[in-house]
């Protein structure tokens, strides 16, 4: 039988056990009310580590997680008495400036991208977070500033390097393992583990962003002229709408830490004065705000605007949906939940998938959901571990109450804890059962299922 020793002999990148001084460390999450011991961390360097990794875990018989960024709500890159897939290491990026093509590394986060591209006056459609992870924002659709002018993420995927539960290496693209390269653009980790993507990358450079915060009294009046701009409003112009607190920190007013507010954060891709007039439709319709610090702003400072108020570590439980229309209804529901909020952090975003998204087919793509218009989060913050289970109550009181008023399914990346079958079918749509076939092609002993998991299930 093959011991962790044995594992470690066949790996350029270090095996970490539980003895090991760095174990805390290592298997430490974003989510900080997630708390998983695993029993080995591979952490590798190169696809080949990721193969062993693999053959180990199938001899053992341990259970298997993936981890890049270790975002994940619900801690899937991680799990308890198996092996975790430690992705973080391999961090390359490689821009191609001439074809607007980058080769990125699957341990990479899209900071580490966006500080890679902004050099070339590119960009690859992320999310808003950068320090969260390529790999599994890609494998789950990616939202983010870009998506209403330049789609999702996967959108942009041109190919990736995946090691099956095999142990073989692929590349799949449009005319390689094309089945697998459909599967992996929107149905997470359920087919492998990509250790490269090549992504398209688009002209980005200085863009008009910032957000701008009115007070809670005025919410139900800002969502509501949000609602109807959007339609209207120029692809370039990336904006999505929150219910939140203002943070008790510099730099922001003084006067208003602690006050609940409604938010737009917004990001044209383009020069200053389109960017203002791109807005004053929205800006000019509404009471004056508490601050509006939208300004010219070089992409990766937008792209990491909340990074130091959401360090790792902290307590966090998410629910979402996609969301048709926004009513009345379903604002006065939102503004009903979000008035006594369970902590500063805590917040609702409405992130626009219109645009470019919906020029992608529903069938061209794992992701289904090519009619939405919005992707909601629901999202319980805060530092203090004992707050955690007031988190969660809150979140699925307010995701139970707002439900009837959403559309089908929800964001992969934003599901925790209401990842079940029914959930996924509704998200994938009639592209479930093309999913569940995959799955049983590539992987039919649900070798990954670490993972919004999708069972083998052949085709009749």
């Amino acid at each position: 039988m093959t011991t962790p020793n044995t594992l470690a002999e066949r790996m350029r990148g270090r095996v970490v056990d539980r003895s090991h001084p760095d174990y805390e460390t290592a298997r430490a999450l974003y989510n900080g009310m997630i708390d998983k011991r695993p029993l080995l961390i591979a952490e590798c360097v190169d696809a080949a580590d990721v193969a062993a990794a693999i053959d180990h875990a199938r001899t053992t018989g341990l259970a298997v997680a993936v981890r890049g960024g270790g975002h994940s709500g619900p801690g899937l890159g991680s799990v308890d008495d198996g092996l975790v897939i430690d992705l973080s290491r391999m961090r390359g990026v490689r821009v191609d400036a001439e074809r607007a093509t980058v080769r990125v590394a699957a341990g990479c986060t899209t900071g580490d991208v966006d500080h890679a591209t902004h050099a070339y006056g590119l960009a690859v459609p992320f999310g808003i977070v950068s320090t969260t992870g390529v790999g599994g924002l890609t494998l789950g659709g990616g939202i983010g500033h870009l998506s209403r002018q330049h789609g999702l993420t996967i959108d942009n995927l041109l190919e990736a390097d995946v090691v099956l539960a095999d142990g073989r290496i692929v590349t799949a693209d449009p005319s390689r393992n094309a089945d697998l390269f459909w599967g992996i653009r929107g149905g997470g980790g359920n087919f492998g583990v990509v250790t490269s993507f090549l992504f398209r990358a688009h002209p980005v450079d200085q863009v008009f962003g910032g957000p701008v915060f009115w007070g809670f009294e005025h919410a139900a009046t800002v969502m509501r002229a949000y609602r109807e701009f959007l339609p209207e409003a120029p692809e370039e112009l990336g904006v999505f709408v929150g219910l939140k607190t203002v943070p008790s920190v510099d730099p922001f007013p003084a006067e208003h830490h602690g006050r609940r507010a409604c938010a737009v954060i917004a990001c044209y891709n383009g020069p200053v004065d389109r960017g203002r007039a791109a807005l004053a439709p929205l800006l000019d319709a509404l009471p004056a705000p508490l601050f509006n610090w939208l300004d010219e702003v070089p992409f990766p400072a937008v792209q990491s605007m909340f990074d130091p108020l959401l360090p790792k570590g902290l307590q966090w439980y998410w629910r979402g949906d996609f969301v048709d229309e926004l009513t009345d209804a379903a604002i006065a529901e939102h503004i009903a939940h979000t008035r006594d909020m369970p902590s500063a952090l805590s917040l609702m975003h409405l992130y626009p998938i219109n645009g470019a998204v919906h020029r992608v087919e529903p069938h061209d793509t794992a992701w289904h959901a090519r009619s939405a218009q919005w992707a909601m989060v629901i999202a319980g913050i805060d530092p203090d571990p004992a707050r955690a289970g007031d988190l969660a109550r809150w979140a699925r009181a307010y995701w139970s109450a707002i439900h009837d008023h959403a559309g089908s399914g929800g964001y992969v990346n934003f599901m925790q804890g209401d990842g079940d079958r029914t959930r996924l079918e509704a998200t994938y749509g009639d592209n479930y059962a093309r999913l569940a076939a995959l799955k049983a092609k590539y992987d039919p002993a649900n070798f990954f299922h670490e993972n919004q998991n999708i069972p083998p299930e052949p085709h009749a």
